[in-house]
């Protein structure tokens, strides 16, 4: 008595999959050393979910100790706290929660290349690599800056040079200019719009 008792518990399973309109017979024997019945029980309910698709193909995975990562928490800001982003940008932005509604506001709007142009700098000046920093800065100017990039921001053409002549050799303050510039663009249009908004009006009820 007192002793943990350890079982070894033999599953096999039948599992059909589909090949090029062929089908085949996969027989996957899995030997498991479980110390709890309990783990035993949920890894064949697993085994039976699959089990009844016949017509999936890929990998059988049977996770041990899986411990599924929580996504980040945003806490629904404070009537003063929402309040503030009337007058802030800056405080809107710093905020996880205001940053989230703030985006979906532009994505419905087909406005969103602003906000992920100002986060991709703001990420950007977290790198400290030499060699990450120079793909990460091509990358920004290929989806964002050069002329008729995937989601160009509008800037003007004195900026563009100024940081296309930045990333001959790039820094922390390469995209500082057009992120400035694009930071203002938000705050003098699209702030307004989202405080006008029902994204927005919500939150202050």
């Amino acid at each position: 008595q007192g002793r943990k008792c350890r079982e070894t518990e033999l599953l096999k399973s039948t599992v059909w999959i589909s090949s090029e309109g062929k089908r085949r017979k996969l027989i996957e024997s899995v030997t498991l050393q479980i110390s709890h019945r309990g783990r035993a029980k949920e890894i064949k309910i697993k085994l039976g979910i699959l089990l009844q698709k016949p017509d999936s193909v890929g990998d059988i995975v049977i996770p041990y100790n899986e411990k599924p990562e929580k996504p980040a928490k945003t806490h629904k800001p404070s009537l003063d706290e929402a309040l503030q982003w009337r007058d802030s940008l800056d405080k809107l932005l710093q905020n996880n929660y205001g940053l989230a509604s703030f985006k979906s506001f532009l994505k419905s709007e087909f406005s969103e290349e602003n906000l992920e142009f100002w986060i991709a700098c703001e990420d950007y000046k977290k790198i400290k690599s030499p060699a990450k920093m120079a793909e990460k800065a091509k990358q920004i100017y290929e989806e964002f800056i050069q002329t008729e990039a995937p989601k160009e921001v509008n800037i003007d053409h004195f900026t563009k040079d100024i940081t296309m002549k930045n990333l001959v050799e790039p820094s922390l303050s390469s995209f500082d200019m057009a992120q400035k510039r694009i930071h203002a663009l938000m705050e003098k249009d699209s702030l307004p719009r989202f405080v006008r908004s029902e994204f927005y009006q919500e939150l202050i009820k």
